[in-house]
């Protein structure tokens, strides 16, 4: 039976959850704008159900945000199969809405899950990010308990394939962006070089609406001159200042007050930039240009 309080207040159990909604479904979607749009449609349907009749509120929300997740994955992905050039997940500025689990909000684990199908990916989530038993994943993905384990087994084994990447923490990660801006400036490929792992990559993100690469430019010697011409021919005539990119540090390219693109980098084992990330779309930099 609902509580005084969920009677007097319907929403109440949506706004509890809806900080936990929006992890799942930023996680599953790597966009901001579609994860809240999936939360607003977890809502309506909230406010449509029999409330009376649902004992665990949370479990109910969950459930129904994760599978109408899986569902906008699979027509996203559908429709990403025509993006131009890489695609890349949405940044967020300031994710306070984001802070829970915010080792698992990078743009390097965001865009290892695209590996993952969509179930593959919500169960992972569920598992290894928000801590589910495998009875409550597969009540929330409507499937047996071994096929939820082998789903999370063969995400586990993509993600291993996707190589060792990782997400510089705070100091290490200034350290390593004030050392990558002092060797872009002096012009010359050596220092660049110093800082790449052997097989570097950088991914550029325009969504065909500004001038971005086309395709991911891969080992040390390449990436380097490619930042080179980068600094000479674009960078050098603004500014660029140190951000934060999904709660870590990254750097944002400014020209006439206005942010143009985000760079976030990930390193390997020995600490050598192994993936630079740079975002050059506007439909997905409205976060860092908020008024």
């Amino acid at each position: 039976m609902a509580s005084f309080a969920t009677r007097e207040n319907p929403a109440a159990p949506f706004e509890a959850a809806r900080r936990r909604l929006w992890n799942i479904a930023y996680r599953m979607l790597g966009s901001a704008a579609e994860a809240d749009d999936v939360v607003q449609e977890t809502y309506l349907r909230w406010q449509k159900a029999g409330r009376s009749q649902i004992t665990h509120p949370e479990a109910w929300l969950v459930r129904t945000c994760t599978r109408i997740a899986i569902d906008a994955l699979r027509a996203a992905k559908r429709a990403r199969t025509d993006y131009i050039g890489p695609w890349l997940p949405e940044p967020v500025a300031s994710p306070e809405a984001g802070i829970e689990l915010a080792d698992t909000l990078s743009m390097a684990f965001l865009l290892m899950l695209e590996r993952l199908s969509p179930a593959e990916r919500a169960a992972l989530l569920l598992r290894d990010v928000f801590d589910y038993d495998y009875p409550r994943i597969a009540d929330i993905l409507g499937r047996r308990e071994p096929a939820c384990r082998q789903l999370v087994a063969r995400a586990r084994k993509s993600a291993r394939a996707e190589g060792q990447r990782f997400d510089a923490d705070t100091d290490a990660g200034e350290r390593l962006l004030g050392e990558f801006l002092l060797a872009i400036k002096t012009g010359e490929l050596e220092p660049l070089e110093a800082l790449l792992s052997r097989d570097a990559e950088i991914w550029a993100d325009g969504g065909g609406k500004v001038l971005a690469a086309m395709n991911v430019v891969c080992g040390q010697n390449r990436v380097a001159r490619f930042l080179a011409g980068l600094w000479r021919k674009n960078w050098v005539r603004g500014s660029i200042e140190q951000t934060k990119i999904n709660g870590l540090p990254g750097l944002a390219l400014i020209d006439g007050g206005h942010v143009y693109a985000v760079l976030s980098l990930s390193t390997d084992t020995d600490g050598q930039i192994a993936r630079i990330l740079v975002m050059r779309n506007p439909d997905k930099l409205t976060a860092y240009n908020a008024p």
